[in-house]
Protein backbone atom coordinates (compact mmCIF):
# COMPACT_ATOMS: atom_id res chain seq x y z
CA UNK A 1 0.00 0.00 0.00
CA UNK A 2 1.46 3.48 -1.00
CA UNK A 3 1.71 5.60 1.85
CA UNK A 4 1.27 9.67 2.60
CA UNK A 5 4.76 9.29 3.88
CA UNK A 6 6.34 7.84 1.04
CA UNK A 7 4.87 10.37 -1.77
CA UNK A 8 5.92 12.84 1.07
CA UNK A 9 9.72 11.90 1.22
CA UNK A 10 9.75 11.41 -3.10
CA UNK A 11 8.70 15.17 -2.73
CA UNK A 12 11.85 16.47 -0.70
CA UNK A 13 13.93 14.27 -2.76
CA UNK A 14 12.12 15.85 -5.61
CA UNK A 15 12.77 19.09 -4.32
CA UNK A 16 16.39 18.48 -3.10
CA UNK A 17 17.84 16.44 -5.27
CA UNK A 18 20.18 15.03 -2.60
CA UNK A 19 18.80 11.83 -0.09
CA UNK A 20 20.85 13.67 2.83
CA UNK A 21 19.07 16.97 2.56
CA UNK A 22 15.64 15.15 1.89
CA UNK A 23 16.28 13.47 4.65
CA UNK A 24 17.20 16.06 6.49
CA UNK A 25 13.72 18.09 5.38
CA UNK A 26 11.85 15.65 6.34
CA UNK A 27 13.37 14.87 10.02
CA UNK A 28 14.79 11.10 9.21
CA UNK A 29 17.71 9.03 8.54
CA UNK A 30 18.93 9.33 5.49
CA UNK A 31 18.37 5.11 5.37
CA UNK A 32 14.94 5.15 6.12
CA UNK A 33 14.28 7.30 3.25
CA UNK A 34 16.10 5.46 0.76
CA UNK A 35 13.63 2.60 1.86
CA UNK A 36 10.86 4.12 1.89
CA UNK A 37 11.82 5.45 -1.66
CA UNK A 38 12.79 1.82 -2.59
CA UNK A 39 9.27 0.59 -1.31
CA UNK A 40 7.57 3.09 -3.34
CA UNK A 41 9.82 2.09 -6.38
CA UNK A 42 8.58 -1.88 -5.56
CA UNK A 43 5.20 -0.93 -5.34
CA UNK A 44 4.87 1.17 -8.61
CA UNK A 45 6.95 -1.18 -10.47
CA UNK A 46 8.87 1.27 -11.96
CA UNK A 47 12.55 3.40 -11.44
CA UNK A 48 11.47 6.71 -9.68
CA UNK A 49 14.81 7.88 -9.27
CA UNK A 50 18.32 7.86 -10.68
CA UNK A 51 20.76 7.57 -8.13
CA UNK A 52 24.14 8.85 -9.37
CA UNK A 53 27.40 9.74 -6.94
CA UNK A 54 26.28 12.97 -4.77
CA UNK A 55 23.29 13.67 -6.48
CA UNK A 56 20.14 12.30 -7.43
CA UNK A 57 17.46 12.89 -10.67
CA UNK A 58 14.31 11.94 -10.90
CA UNK A 59 13.36 9.85 -13.99
CA UNK A 60 10.68 11.08 -15.93
CA UNK A 61 8.07 8.83 -14.77
CA UNK A 62 9.83 10.11 -11.79
CA UNK A 63 8.85 13.67 -12.24
CA UNK A 64 4.97 12.81 -12.82
CA UNK A 65 4.20 10.64 -9.92
CA UNK A 66 5.77 13.27 -7.61
CA UNK A 67 3.53 15.58 -9.32
CA UNK A 68 0.62 13.64 -8.63
CA UNK A 69 2.18 13.31 -5.46
CA UNK A 70 1.97 16.76 -4.11
CA UNK A 71 -1.70 16.92 -5.37
CA UNK A 72 -2.30 13.98 -3.15
CA UNK A 73 -0.60 15.20 -0.11
CA UNK A 74 -2.87 18.71 -1.04
CA UNK A 75 -5.88 16.55 -0.97
CA UNK A 76 -4.76 15.00 2.28
CA UNK A 77 -4.21 18.58 4.02
CA UNK A 78 -7.78 19.79 2.94
CA UNK A 79 -9.06 16.83 3.97
CA UNK A 80 -7.47 16.94 7.74
CA UNK A 81 -8.50 20.98 7.73
CA UNK A 82 -11.94 19.61 6.98
CA UNK A 83 -11.98 17.20 10.23
CA UNK A 84 -10.21 19.54 12.20
CA UNK A 85 -12.03 23.35 11.54
CA UNK A 86 -15.76 21.83 11.11
CA UNK A 87 -17.85 24.19 13.39
CA UNK A 88 -15.13 25.84 14.71
CA UNK A 89 -14.08 29.29 12.54
CA UNK A 90 -10.30 30.51 12.67
CA UNK A 91 -9.01 27.99 14.98
CA UNK A 92 -5.75 26.15 14.89
CA UNK A 93 -2.91 26.61 12.34
CA UNK A 94 -3.34 28.91 9.51
CA UNK A 95 -0.93 29.63 6.95
CA UNK A 96 -1.33 32.76 5.37
CA UNK A 97 0.91 34.44 2.64
CA UNK A 98 1.62 37.92 1.94
CA UNK A 99 3.13 39.94 -0.53
CA UNK A 100 5.69 42.89 0.71
CA UNK A 101 4.37 45.76 0.43
CA UNK A 102 1.12 44.60 1.68
CA UNK A 103 3.08 42.88 5.52
CA UNK A 104 4.23 45.98 7.12
CA UNK A 105 1.14 47.67 7.10
CA UNK A 106 -1.39 45.65 7.67
CA UNK A 107 -0.20 42.89 9.68
CA UNK A 108 0.46 45.32 12.74
CA UNK A 109 -3.43 45.89 12.49
CA UNK A 110 -4.60 42.69 11.50
CA UNK A 111 -2.80 40.12 14.03
CA UNK A 112 -4.01 41.86 17.06
CA UNK A 113 -7.12 41.80 15.92
CA UNK A 114 -7.22 38.19 15.29
CA UNK A 115 -5.47 37.28 18.33
CA UNK A 116 -7.94 39.27 20.26
CA UNK A 117 -11.18 37.89 18.31
CA UNK A 118 -10.33 34.36 17.32
CA UNK A 119 -7.13 33.25 20.16
CA UNK A 120 -7.28 29.20 19.37
CA UNK A 121 -5.52 30.24 15.66
CA UNK A 122 -2.32 30.17 15.75
CA UNK A 123 -0.99 32.38 12.39
CA UNK A 124 2.27 30.93 10.49
CA UNK A 125 3.38 33.95 8.02
CA UNK A 126 5.05 33.03 4.81
CA UNK A 127 5.90 36.89 2.74
CA UNK A 128 7.01 36.84 -0.63
CA UNK A 129 6.35 38.24 -4.06
CA UNK A 130 3.32 36.69 -5.72
CA UNK A 131 4.40 33.93 -8.29
CA UNK A 132 6.04 31.97 -5.54
CA UNK A 133 2.78 32.55 -2.84
CA UNK A 134 0.31 31.68 -5.76
CA UNK A 135 2.85 28.14 -6.24
CA UNK A 136 3.10 27.49 -2.15
CA UNK A 137 -0.83 28.09 -2.24
CA UNK A 138 -1.42 25.69 -5.49
CA UNK A 139 0.85 22.93 -3.98
CA UNK A 140 -0.71 23.19 -0.09
CA UNK A 141 2.16 24.90 1.43
CA UNK A 142 -0.23 27.69 2.07
CA UNK A 143 -4.10 27.94 3.15
CA UNK A 144 -4.55 31.60 2.12
CA UNK A 145 -2.59 34.50 0.63
CA UNK A 146 -3.68 38.32 0.20
CA UNK A 147 -2.49 39.85 -2.30
CA UNK A 148 -3.66 42.29 -5.44
CA UNK A 149 -6.25 41.36 -7.15
CA UNK A 150 -6.92 39.90 -10.01
CA UNK A 151 -5.40 36.26 -9.93
CA UNK A 152 -5.33 34.02 -12.89
CA UNK A 153 -6.51 29.91 -12.85
CA UNK A 154 -9.37 28.52 -12.44
CA UNK A 155 -8.18 26.41 -9.32
CA UNK A 156 -8.02 29.42 -7.33
CA UNK A 157 -11.36 31.17 -5.70
CA UNK A 158 -10.87 35.08 -4.75
CA UNK A 159 -12.50 37.65 -2.69
CA UNK A 160 -12.13 41.40 -2.54
CA UNK A 161 -11.06 43.32 0.49
CA UNK A 162 -10.45 46.72 -0.16
CA UNK A 163 -8.89 49.10 -2.62
CA UNK A 164 -5.75 51.12 -2.24
CA UNK A 165 -5.33 53.88 -4.38
CA UNK A 166 -1.82 55.36 -5.32
CA UNK A 167 -0.26 58.65 -4.23
CA UNK A 168 2.81 60.14 -6.15
CA UNK A 169 6.21 60.83 -4.15
CA UNK A 170 7.84 63.37 -4.83
CA UNK A 171 10.93 65.26 -3.07
CA UNK A 172 9.69 68.36 -1.18
CA UNK A 173 11.32 70.45 -3.45
CA UNK A 174 9.27 69.85 -6.23
CA UNK A 175 7.55 72.75 -7.17
CA UNK A 176 4.03 71.72 -8.01
CA UNK A 177 1.89 72.58 -4.96
CA UNK A 178 -0.10 69.60 -2.90
CA UNK A 179 -3.42 70.54 -4.03
CA UNK A 180 -2.42 70.32 -7.86
CA UNK A 181 -3.98 67.23 -8.90
CA UNK A 182 -1.52 64.72 -11.35
CA UNK A 183 -1.71 63.11 -14.63
CA UNK A 184 0.24 59.95 -15.82
CA UNK A 185 1.71 62.24 -18.35
CA UNK A 186 3.18 64.22 -15.80
CA UNK A 187 5.40 61.43 -14.25
CA UNK A 188 9.05 61.45 -15.54
CA UNK A 189 9.49 58.30 -15.81
CA UNK A 190 13.25 58.56 -16.05
CA UNK A 191 13.18 59.37 -12.81
CA UNK A 192 10.74 56.67 -11.57
CA UNK A 193 11.80 54.48 -9.22
CA UNK A 194 9.89 51.60 -8.35
CA UNK A 195 10.32 48.17 -6.23
CA UNK A 196 12.90 45.63 -8.73
CA UNK A 197 11.03 43.04 -11.35
CA UNK A 198 8.74 40.20 -9.61
CA UNK A 199 6.77 43.07 -7.13
CA UNK A 200 3.39 43.49 -8.60
CA UNK A 201 3.71 46.80 -6.89
CA UNK A 202 5.96 47.34 -9.59
CA UNK A 203 3.99 45.97 -12.48
CA UNK A 204 0.66 48.28 -11.75
CA UNK A 205 2.61 51.12 -11.45
CA UNK A 206 4.43 50.60 -14.67
CA UNK A 207 1.02 49.82 -15.80
CA UNK A 208 -0.81 53.10 -15.04
CA UNK A 209 2.32 55.03 -16.31
CA UNK A 210 2.55 53.36 -19.35
CA UNK A 211 -0.96 54.84 -20.77
CA UNK A 212 1.16 58.11 -21.06
CA UNK A 213 4.58 56.64 -22.90
CA UNK A 214 5.16 53.05 -23.53
CA UNK A 215 8.76 53.29 -24.47
CA UNK A 216 9.81 55.33 -21.84
CA UNK A 217 12.79 53.97 -19.83
CA UNK A 218 12.60 53.25 -15.95
CA UNK A 219 14.73 54.43 -13.83
CA UNK A 220 16.56 52.83 -10.40
CA UNK A 221 14.92 49.91 -8.81
CA UNK A 222 15.02 48.39 -5.17
CA UNK A 223 14.42 45.74 -2.95
CA UNK A 224 12.09 47.44 -0.69
CA UNK A 225 9.31 50.46 -0.69
CA UNK A 226 11.01 52.19 2.46
CA UNK A 227 14.49 51.74 0.23
CA UNK A 228 12.51 53.91 -2.42
CA UNK A 229 10.96 56.51 -0.09
CA UNK A 230 14.53 57.07 0.87
CA UNK A 231 15.58 57.75 -2.88
CA UNK A 232 12.85 59.84 -3.17
CA UNK A 233 13.99 61.76 0.29
CA UNK A 234 17.37 62.38 -1.28
CA UNK A 235 16.45 63.69 -4.65
CA UNK A 236 17.04 60.69 -6.86
CA UNK A 237 13.56 60.64 -8.23
CA UNK A 238 9.34 59.97 -7.53
CA UNK A 239 7.73 57.09 -7.07
CA UNK A 240 4.26 55.59 -6.86
CA UNK A 241 3.36 54.62 -3.02
CA UNK A 242 0.05 52.90 -1.97
CA UNK A 243 -2.31 54.91 0.38
CA UNK A 244 -2.09 52.34 2.93
CA UNK A 245 2.02 52.38 3.19
CA UNK A 246 1.55 56.19 3.29
CA UNK A 247 1.47 56.64 7.60
CA UNK A 248 5.00 54.03 7.58
CA UNK A 249 6.88 55.35 4.83
CA UNK A 250 5.86 58.77 4.34
CA UNK A 251 7.21 61.03 7.44
CA UNK A 252 9.59 62.35 6.50
CA UNK A 253 9.67 66.19 5.69
CA UNK A 254 12.08 65.59 2.35
CA UNK A 255 9.05 63.91 1.07
CA UNK A 256 5.29 65.15 0.11
CA UNK A 257 2.72 63.42 -1.61
CA UNK A 258 0.82 64.51 -4.91
CA UNK A 259 -2.98 62.88 -5.55
CA UNK A 260 -3.86 61.69 -8.71
CA UNK A 261 -6.55 63.24 -11.04
CA UNK A 262 -9.64 60.70 -11.40
CA UNK A 263 -9.75 58.34 -12.11
CA UNK A 264 -6.97 57.89 -9.85
CA UNK A 265 -4.90 54.45 -9.70
CA UNK A 266 -5.09 51.83 -7.34
CA UNK A 267 -4.88 47.97 -6.73
CA UNK A 268 -7.40 45.63 -5.13
CA UNK A 269 -6.49 43.76 -2.57
CA UNK A 270 -8.18 40.40 -1.69
CA UNK A 271 -7.51 36.74 -0.26
CA UNK A 272 -7.09 33.76 -2.23
CA UNK A 273 -7.29 29.89 -2.04
CA UNK A 274 -7.61 26.82 -3.34
CA UNK A 275 -10.82 26.38 -4.81
CA UNK A 276 -11.03 22.65 -3.45
CA UNK A 277 -10.60 23.98 0.44
CA UNK A 278 -12.95 23.35 2.58
CA UNK A 279 -11.54 26.31 5.22
CA UNK A 280 -14.10 28.51 2.61
CA UNK A 281 -15.86 30.01 5.91
CA UNK A 282 -12.41 30.56 7.43
CA UNK A 283 -11.38 32.82 4.76
CA UNK A 284 -14.50 34.83 4.48
CA UNK A 285 -14.28 35.27 8.45
CA UNK A 286 -10.69 36.45 7.76
CA UNK A 287 -11.55 38.80 4.57
CA UNK A 288 -14.27 40.36 6.82
CA UNK A 289 -12.02 40.93 10.04
CA UNK A 290 -9.66 42.62 7.30
CA UNK A 291 -11.91 44.86 5.50
CA UNK A 292 -13.24 45.74 9.03
CA UNK A 293 -9.61 46.53 10.42
CA UNK A 294 -7.80 47.92 7.80
CA UNK A 295 -11.28 49.59 5.51
CA UNK A 296 -12.71 49.12 2.59
CA UNK A 297 -11.04 51.75 0.58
Amino acid sequence: MITLRQLRYLGALAAHRHFGRAAEACAVTQPALSMQIRELEKQLGVELVERRPGDVALTDIGVEVARRAENVLTAARDLADFAGHRGKPLTGRLQLGIIPSLAPYVLPRILPALQQSYPELRVELRETQTKPLLDELTHGKLDVVMLALPVEGTEIETIRLFDDPFLLAVPAADPRAERVRVHADDIDQERLILLEEGHCLRDQALAYCATARRDAPVGLGATSLATVMQMVANGYGVTLVPRVAVDAEVRDSRVKLLRFAAPEPSRTIGLAWRRTSPRKADFVALGQLVTEVVGTG
